[in-house]
Order: structure tokens, then sequence, then C-alpha cells
């Protein structure tokens, strides 16, 4: 037999006391969901983007220019570079030292809200439990105060806890995959964000080993490195 939309809307009625607050939950998990896909979107290629301009500007010991490439980048990552570019001559686990706790900052601003869609993916069916026995306890004062066992007795009470059990069943399941592979999504980022650190790290430091290089060849008298100074 099919069910209308009527009889589809009698059923979650039947299960107010909890099928509409899991309503309620799951609007929210998942317009934070929607939320952070949008912020995501593209980050992957604009940190390798940002990255390799930001590499080929320091090999041409171009530090005004590494700069405004960061001040003008949208990226995350970009505040962690130009935090980089603010320190030097520092000894290498200095640099990473700082760069990890600007990266660490980034990628917990990207995990903001995550915490609240894998709660309610956890709570969820406990939730609809809780229906389950309300239902069930309607179902028993049904009987008790007519004296009758029949289904038409019961019938209000055993639907209230069915169809809570099966909204709260169904807010969990949707609720833990978003709340999964947001989490796999940050993961791949938060990796993306490392390799980029590194590779910065690296061009900054062939700056510093080139400029002590070019420093102690003038300090030997090479003069024509540069003649302005000659």
């Amino acid at each position: 037999m099919n069910m209308d939309w009527d009889q589809l809307l009698e059923l979650l009625h039947q299960g107010r006391l909890t099928v509409y607050p899991l309503i309620v939950l799951s609007v929210v998990v998942f317009s934070i969901g929607i939320e952070r896909l949008w912020r995501y979107r593209g980050l992957d290629k604009s940190t390798r983007e940002l990255t390799r301009k930001l590499v080929d500007t320091l090999i041409r010991r171009d530090l005004a220019a590494a700069r405004t490439l960061c001040e003008a980048s949208g990226t995350p990552m970009a505040e962690v570079f130009g935090e980089g570019l603010r320190w030097r001559n520092i000894a290498l686990e200095d640099l990473n030292e700082v760069l990890s706790t600007s990266r660490q900052e980034v990628v917990a601003e990207l995990r903001r809200g995550l915490w609240f869609i894998g709660t309610i993916g956890s709570l969820a069916p406990y939730i609809g439990l809780l229906g389950t026995v309300v239902g069930i306890m309607v179902a028993f004062g049904a009987i008790a105060e007519s004296g009758d066992a029949g289904f038409e007795v019961v019938s209000a009470g055993i639907s209230e806890a069915l169809i809570a059990t099966a909204v709260g069943l169904l807010v969990a399941i949707l609720a833990l995959a978003l709340f999964n592979f947001l989490q796999v999504r940050v993961n791949h980022i938060a990796a993306t964000f490392t390799r980029a650190s590194e590779r910065f790290v690296q061009a900054l430091l062939f700056v510093e080993a080139d400029d002590g290089a070019n420093g102690g060849r003038r300090e030997a008298g090479h003069g024509e490195l540069n003649p302005a100074r000659g």
C-alpha cells in the first residue's frame, strides 16, 4: 500500500516529541556542512598555486614581491607564509615551529563546526530511542486506560515509537556520513598545507644560503658581484 504525504506527515506528527527536534538539528547540521564544503572549495588548488608563485619569487630573492603575494591572496596559507616572511636569521627548528603553530591555527579554523555535526550524528539514535520509549509508554498507558490490548488501542503509541526510531537513525546516518567526509577533506587539505610549508621553508633556506654565500664572497673582495659596493 502506497503512503501519501498526509499519512507521512501524520506519522511524523505522532512522534513530534523527538521528530521535530531532530528535524531542526538536521537542518542545522546540513547548513554547517554546506558552509564548510563551500569554505573548502578549491583550497588545494589555490594553495598549490600560491606556493608555486611564492617559491619562484623567493628564488629570485624578491622578498617584497613575496610579501605582496601573501597580502593579495585570500587562501589561509597566505597568513602562514606571511608569518614566516617576518622571521629572518633564525634556526630552522624555530622557523618550523613558527610555521607549524600558524598552520595548526588555520586548520583549526577549517574544522570549526565539525564537532557539532559529529555530536548530532552520535546523539541522534539516542534521541530517537527516547521517542521510542515515550511511544511504548503511551501504548501501555492506552492499554491501562482502556483495559484492552487490541491493535487499535496501542497503534498510536507503537507508531510514535517506530517513527522516532526511524528518524533518529536516518539523521544519525546522514550526519555521520557528512562528518566523516568533511574530516577526510580537512585532513587532505591539512596535508597540502604541510607540503606547501615544507616547500616554502626550502625556498627560504635557499635565499638565506645565497645571501650568506654572496656576503662571504663580498667579504673576500669579489666586488664584481655588486659593483655599486666595490
